[in-house]
Formats: C-alpha cells, structure tokens, sequence
C-alpha cells in the first residue's frame, strides 16, 4: 500500500516584501530580489533600518468586524483573498465545521495596542476603535473563522520564529486524526515597535541587508508577511505536493541564545527525514533558518555539516524578506513549494545572497547560486529549518506527492 501524505493542493498565498502574489514573489524569489528591503527611519529611535514591509494599501476588514482591524488581519485578509473560491469550494464540498484553521504569530495586534496604550497616556483615555482583543494571541485564527464562518478548530501557535512551522505540524495532525477534512494554515506577523525595538535591544539588529554566513554579518533584518496552505488529505491537481515530513525538538539551552553545538537542530532535522522516510542523501534542497546573526549562523552550520556530510544545496532567504519572525516558517516552506511547482519551468531554486566571504571559524556550505537548478522530475525532496527562542527548533520537508 503507498504511504499517505497530507496534501497542499492549492498554492500557497504569499504576502510579503518580494510581492503581493505568487507569480511576482516566484519571480523575484529566483531572481534574489532584494529591493523589497528598504530603510526605514521611525520604528527604533535614532537609527534608521532595512525592513521587509510589504507596500501599498492593503483589503480593508469588513465593517461588521470593525473590532478586529489590525494590519496583522489585513495581511492575512489578503492572502486568503486569494484563495477565496478554493475555500468556499471546501466550505460546499465539506460543511463548516470539518475545516479547521492553524496559524502562527508572534505580534497579533501588538502595534495597534501600542499606539491604544500611547493615546491613553495622552488622553486618559483609549481610541473608540481600541479592542483589547486584538492584541490577543488567538486573534489572526479567530478573524478568519469569524470572516469565514467556519466553525471547526481554530487556534494561534506563538513559539517565537517557529511559530508557523508548528502551525503546519498541528494542521497536520488534525487531518490525521480526522478532526478536520481541510485545515486553513500558515502564519502571519506585521511590522511592529515592539519587535524592532526588542530585538535593537539583544544588539540582534543590522543596520545593513542581512549578511548570513558571512564573516561580516552582525545581524538581522525585521520583515512582515502573511502566508495561508489549505492542507487537505486530497491531492490537487497533476503534480501534487505535501508534507511529507516533520520533525521538532526543545532543547531549552538559553531563552534567546541557540545551543551552540547545534544539538536540538540536528534533532529536529533528523526527526523529519526519519517520518518521511528518507535519508539526508534524497534531500534536493535545504531553506537554513539563517538569521544572519553570529550565534545562529554557527550553530546551524554546524548542525547542517554534521548532517551533511557530503553537502546538500541550500540558502538562506532573509535577505530578500527579512526575518518574519512567526510567519518565517510557513513563508520559507512556501518557498520550497514554489520551486517544486509546474509553473517553475526552469527548475530555479532561491539563491544565497550575500557578500560572498566566508566565515572561517564556519564550516562550508553547498550556496545555492542563480545558476543552480532543481532535478526537472521527480520525486524530489525539500527541507525547511525554523529556530526560536528557548531553543525551539523545527523542520519540514515539502516534496512531491507520491505512493
């Protein structure tokens, strides 16, 4: 009998620095785009920033949920605009209450409470269009149940970055045990003060695009995204993609430091080949977390040789988008199914951009340059890392679908 695996027919929506839909995030993806990253003055005092903001007006929340306008809800708003039909297409074939909806983030509604806490030092008094709820965990799950009218699970996961890697591995799970027949997943996170000054604060901030792996790099970047899978159990179309792996891990080393030697990220890498079956061999292409920071970068370079002994093609996409923070795990596994997808028709991959001057206290890695390819069939197999806080690591494998 063929293995089953939990499907992601429809093609991820994607909002975020490198565009507003998947054809133009596609081509500035495998163009390694980075013009989406722009300074900013205004969000840290004193210091002016790059910032992977998404530009332009985005779809006004309906009146009648006036209560849960936040710009995070906007983004998300936006992307599942897109997919819209497709939903309403699992509403009819499904019932409401069979579909779920897992998200990750780490904002919420963070910056509209900000500004609601400013003006109530200004004016004793909140905004009329303050709502404590918005600033909730739950909110962006909530929103889009309530926008939708489904009334299966819906929850919020918040462990930092890997927020939304989690989301997919929950969304996963509820297909499996047949709670839901769709589960509506992803992750979201807007730009925001507090972030940005958090991390000035952990001296984790560039004030230049993002270096990862370099021996110059000295920090990250803060960017904004939104990103929404339907997972299903039925494959879609003729080249059906899923998850076909998982694997997480907690090795609880420091509250914002990662373990040094990598331990929990070889962990959760080898978890995920081993529920896919797989060896580290059969793996076509590696997203690093690759935040760009000096701790981060070694850690993970270190864990990926361990693994790897032989190499495996891979890159880091923060400098075209900025570290995401919740959304980064769904946006970077999103990444991965866009070069599996049909319509990659030169079998691109995304390229590693930076300096080009290695660390070398680093181990080597295979960098995946503008010229690197994809295998044009199948199957073929793509890992994503995600690492948090509290040493919270996760990591996916997206692949071709296949019995």
């Amino acid at each position: 009998m063929g293995r089953h695996h939990d499907c992601l027919p429809e093609c991820p929506r994607v909002i975020c620095a490198l565009g507003r839909d998947k054809d133009e995030v596609a081509r500035n993806l495998f163009a390694g785009d980075c013009s989406g990253m722009r300074s900013e003055a205004g969000w840290v005092p004193e210091r002016s920033l790059p910032v992977g903001a998404v530009r332009g007006e985005l779809a006004a929340i309906p009146a009648g949920l006036s209560r849960q306008n936040t710009r995070n809800n906007q983004l998300l708003m936006e992307a599942a605009l897109q997919i819209r039909q497709d939903i309403d297409q699992a509403i009819q074939t499904f019932g409401r209450d069979r579909i779920g909806v897992v998200l990750g983030t780490s904002t919420s509604g963070i910056e509209e409470a900000s500004q609601g806490l400013t003006h109530y030092i200004r004016e004793q008094q909140f905004p009329v269009e303050y709502d404590y709820q918005q600033q909730e965990l739950s909110a962006p799950a909530n929103f889009l149940a309530d926008w939708l009218q489904l009334s299966g699970p819906a929850y919020v996961i918040s462990t930092a970055c890997t927020s939304s890697a989690r989301a997919l591995m929950s969304a996963q799970r509820l297909l499996d045990l047949d709670v839901c027949d769709v589960v509506l997943c992803g992750g979201v996170d807007s730009l925001c003060k507090l972030t940005l000054n958090g991390f000035t604060a952990l001296e984790a901030v560039s004030d230049q695009r993002c270096n990862p792996f370099s021996v110059n790099r000295n920090g990250i970047n803060i960017g904004e995204a939104a990103v929404l899978f339907l997972m299903s159990k039925q494959p879609g179309g003729n080249q059906p993609i899923a998850l076909l792996g998982s694997g997480a891990s907690s090795d609880a080393h420091h509250i914002s430091a990662p373990e040094p030697t990598g331990r929990g990220a070889l962990q959760a890498m080898r978890k995920a080949l081993s529920r896919a079956n797989l060896q580290p061999g059969q793996i076509d292409y590696l997203n690093l977390h690759g935040t760009a920071t000096r701790h981060n970068d070694a850690m993970e370079s270190s864990a990926v040789n361990t693994l790897f002994p032989t190499g495996v093609p891979c890159s880091s996409t923060k400098p075209m988008t900025g570290h995401t923070l919740g959304a980064a795990g769904a946006l970077e596994a999103a990444f991965c199914w866009l070069s599996l997808s049909a319509s990659n028709r030169e079998y691109a991959l995304p390229p590693h951009i930076w300096d080009g001057q290695p660390d070398p206290d680093l181990p080597a890695l295979n960098w995946v340059t503008p010229a690197s390819r994809l295998m044009s069939t199948g199957p073929r197999y793509l890992m994503s890392n995600s690492f948090a806080f509290g040493g919270n690591n996760v990591s996916l494998i997206i692949g071709d679908a296949h019995d």
